[in-house]
């Protein structure tokens, strides 16, 4: 199974890419595909294409293409749950302590990082950032132990 990973322009800026990667890894879960973009405003609209009309829309359009993020695509047994789990809430405010937005962001607006809520979402937002052959297979040397 497959999952998207954005960190999002404050990940970037705040220079947590590392250490959100590590997370994710540290789970056992592989990063199969990975890139650092500017995404442009006709990708970020595709991508939030379900908030258009909401009242904050034209903002989170214009944070997301405000400056690089991160883009990654994120494999392993069970993902989606796990990294939604690693993630925490939206509000970082809100998110347990422990989770990436529970330790490093304090509220909605800068919340660092999105993960794709569904095998549905995943399977729409992922070619919005890859195509498929910039997505890797490879075997983890510790696969037999996860």
């Amino acid at each position: 199974m497959r999952t998207l990973v954005l960190i999002k322009p404050d990940g970037v800026a705040r220079s947590k890419v590392g250490a959100i990667i590590s997370r994710f890894e540290d789970k056992g879960l592989k990063v199969t595909a990975l890139k650092l973009m500017k995404l442009d405003r006709e990708r970020a609209e595709k991508h939030y294409a379900v908030h258009k009309g909401k009242p904050f829309y034209e903002s989170l359009l214009n944070y997301i293409t405000s400056a690089p993020l991160v883009a990654m695509v994120v494999e392993g047994n069970n993902c989606i749950e796990i990294v939604r789990k690693l993630v925490g809430a939206t509000n970082g405010a809100k998110a347990e302590p422990g989770t990436i937005r529970g330790d490093f962001s304090t509220g909605i607006d800068c919340n660092l990082i999105h993960a794709s809520d569904s095998e549905e979402s995943a399977k729409y937002e992922i070619p919005i950032f890859f195509d498929e052959r910039e997505i890797l297979t490879y075997e983890r040397a510790d696969r037999d132990w996860l």
